[in-house]
């Protein structure tokens, strides 16, 4: 990908599908005070071995005007365990406190500019960028974190507190594209930024 949203740009709008039943729109969440939109999948060893902390940093903003959306854009014909049935059960399984939608068409993926999983992007609320990139320093062995960046830009930004910083390397595996899109390594390859 060559484009990836820049800090101060606005929130490009959505229209998915969601494992709940519903599909949401960007604007189903104009209500908010911060939104928080991260592209995640099923099967990547980064986003299984960092979800429970994800889960613990969007129980604890809740209460805080923070709302997460997930959103899985990969490939279904590149790992079966990212199609939209499985994304239904996973969320069955674990009850995640985030919607999450399916970017079939990769669409939304493009916009953003995902670059893996798990890839964070955090709006203000006027739905302007203010942070993007990791969630953890270390998403695949979380016993070996040191810092949660994500959970230290949302305290910032609810206490109305500048930012500790604003772009990070996302940390994980590629987002699996489509045809002529994929990328050059093997489909079972998950690498680090």
């Amino acid at each position: 990908m060559a484009f990836t949203l820049e800090i101060g740009n606005e929130a490009p709008g959505f229209t998915l599908p969601a494992t709940d039943g519903h599909t949401y729109s960007l604007n189903d969440f104009r209500d908010v005070d911060y939104l928080v939109v991260f592209f995640t999948c099923n099967h990547c060893p980064y986003v299984i071995d960092s979800d429970e902390v994800t889960r613990r940093t969007a129980e604890k903003y809740a209460q805080k005007g923070v709302l997460f959306v997930g959103i899985n854009s990969n490939s279904k014909h590149t790992y079966e365990a990212d199609s939209f049935p499985n994304m239904v059960q996973r969320m069955k399984d674990h009850r995640f406190p985030w919607h999450y939608l399916y970017d079939e068409s990769q669409e939304v993926a493009r916009a953003y500019g995902a670059l893996r999983t798990p890839h964070f992007f955090v709006f203000d609320s006027s739905r302007r960028l203010v942070y993007t990139g990791r969630g953890v320093d270390s998403p695949k062995d979380t016993t070996k974190m040191k810092e949660n960046t994500l959970e230290e830009v949302l305290e910032a930004l609810t206490s109305g507190n500048p930012l500790p910083v604003t772009v990070t390397n996302p940390i994980g595996c590629n987002v699996k594209w489509e045809g002529e899109d994929a990328h050059w390594m093997p489909p079972e390859a998950c690498d680090l930024v």
